[in-house]
């Protein structure tokens, strides 16, 4: 997809520098992939607290499960 949008300078070449990426759509890609990234993260860490995770086994139910 093509896209045109005002970035200010500064913004793209930080990304770039800190992406290493050879081109702005690299950078762009590498930074809106981590963008992504991060806010799954956060939901998943908001659902882990409203919902904590529970663990039912033992340690020697642990053990046997992975000598299956």
């Amino acid at each position: 997809m093509k896209v045109t949008a005002i970035i200010p300078d500064e913004m793209i070449e930080e990304a770039m520098r800190l992406s290493q990426a050879g081109t702005i759509t690299e950078a762009l890609k590498t930074a809106l992939q981590e963008y992504i990234s991060m806010q799954k993260l956060k939901e998943l860490s908001s659902s882990v607290l409203n919902e904590p995770l529970e663990f039912n086994y033992s340690a020697k139910g642990l053990r046997k499960k992975n000598r299956e």
